[in-house]
C-alpha cells in the first residue's frame, strides 16, 4: 500500500485522466479498500478538488471542472511533454501564443525537479523548430472561436479572401480545424454552395454573432485527412501523373504524397500531383523502386531526357 501523500498524488493522477473510475477500480490501482478510496475522495474534496460521483452500475468518480480547482499534478513524462510542447509553441505557429508559451514554460521549468529539467533541456537542444514564415500565423483567439463553434455546432459567419484576392461572405458549418505544415485550415460545409469546402484560417475574418445551430454531418471522403490530401494536397497542382509501381501498396503508402491503389500483391498504381515533372522524378528516385509511366506521355519523355543526361554523365571520360 502506498503512503498517504503518495496515494493522494496517485489518486489525483488517475482522476485527471478524464474518465469515470469505479471505487473498485481505484481501490485495485491504489491497492487499498473501497472504504479507503471513499475516505480519500472526501479528503480531496475538503482540500478543494471538485470530485464528482455518480451512482448506479455505470457510476464512478471523476475530477470535475471548477474555478477553485487547485493546480494540476503531472507525472514525470507528462511534465516533460508539456514543457517540450510549450517550447515548440513558443516558436510561433499561432500568432500571439509565443509570449504566453514562453511565460508558461518559464513558470513550469522553475518548479521542475533537476532530473526533469535535464530531460527537457536535452530535448530542447536536440530539436530545431522551423519558423512558419511571415503571414502564415493565426491568432489564438481565432482558433479558440472556431473550435468553440465546432463544439457547439454553430454556423460560422465570415468574410473570406481567396488565393485570387477576391473577397466573399460565407456561412459555414465548421467540422474540423487542421494544422498542416505552417498553415491552419478549416474544413466545413459551405451552406451557400451546398458542398464541403476548405478554408485557410489566416484568410478568414470572423463575424459575430455565430449563425444557427446545425447537426454535424459525416466527414467528406469518410475521413478529413483523406479529403484534405485529395483537395488541398492533390487537386491544387496543375500536373497529374499516373505510374505503375512494382512494389506492394503497403510499402509505398506513407512514403510519398500521392494516391496509392493496390493492383495485386506486388504492384500498385500511384497518382501524383505536382507543378513540374522534375519533382516527380525526384520523388520516384527517392522512393527507389521500379515503375512504369502510364500517363502522361510528357512525363515519359521528360524522364527519358533525364535518363540520357545521367547516363552521359556517368560514361563521359575524365
Amino acid at each position: 500500500m502506498l503512503a498517504t501523500p503518495a496515494r493522494f498524488l496517485r489518486l489525483l493522477s488517475l482522476l485527471q485522466m478524464g474518465r469515470d473510475w469505479s471505487g473498485a477500480e481505484l481501490a485495485e490501482r491504489l491497492e487499498v479498500t473501497t472504504r479507503t478510496v471513499r475516505r480519500d475522495i472526501d479528503q480531496l474534496r475538503e482540500l478543494g478538488y471538485p470530485v464528482d460521483a455518480t451512482i448506479g452500475p455505470h457510476g464512478g468518480y471523476r475530477l470535475g471542472a471548477g474555478a477553485s480547482l487547485p493546480p494540476l499534478l503531472l507525472d514525470d513524462d507528462e511534465a516533460v511533454a508539456v514543457a517540450v510542447g510549450l517550447h515548440t509553441a513558443a516558436a510561433g505557429r499561432v500568432t500571439g501564443a509565443e509570449e504566453a508559451s514562453v511565460r508558461a514554460l518559464n513558470k513550469l521549468e522553475q518548479v521542475l525537479p533537476s532530473r526533469l529539467r535535464h530531460r527537457v533541456s536535452t530535448l530542447k537542444n536536440a530539436v530545431v523548430t522551423m519558423s512558419p514564415g511571415t503571414g502564415s500565423g493565426v491568432r489564438a483567439t481565432v482558433l479558440t472561436a472556431i473550435s468553440a463553434a465546432v463544439r457547439a455546432a454553430e454556423t460560422l459567419r465570415f468574410d473570406y479572401l481567396d488565393h485570387h484576392g477576391a473577397e466573399t461572405r460565407r456561412n459555414v458549418e465548421p467540422h474540423r480545424l487542421v494544422c498542416w505544415g505552417p498553415k491552419w485550415y478549416l474544413v466545413g460545409w459551405d451552406v451557400g454552395r451546398a458542398d464541403w469546402r476548405t478554408f485557410r484560417v489566416d484568410r478568414m475574418m470572423l463575424r459575430t454573432p455565430n449563425g444557427p445551430r446545425f447537426a454535424h454531418r459525416e466527414p467528406p471522403d469518410g475521413d478529413v485527412v483523406a479529403y484534405l490530401r485529395r483537395t488541398v494536397g492533390f487537386e491544387m497542382w496543375p500536373l497529374r501523373s499516373q505510374l505503375l509501381v512494382h512494389a506492394p501498396a503497403e510499402d509505398v503508402e506513407g512514403r510519398i504524397d500521392g494516391i496509392v491503389t493496390p493492383v495485386d500483391e506486388s504492384t500498385c498504381r500511384l497518382e501524383l500531383a505536382s507543378d513540374s515533372y522534375d519533382l516527380v522524378a525526384l520523388a520516384m528516385g527517392m522512393l527507389d523502386v521500379d515503375f512504369e509511366v502510364e500517363s502522361p506521355p510528357e512525363l515519359a519523355e521528360h524522364l527519358r531526357k533525364l535518363g540520357n543526361r545521367f547516363t552521359n554523365a556517368s560514361t563521359r571520360p575524365r
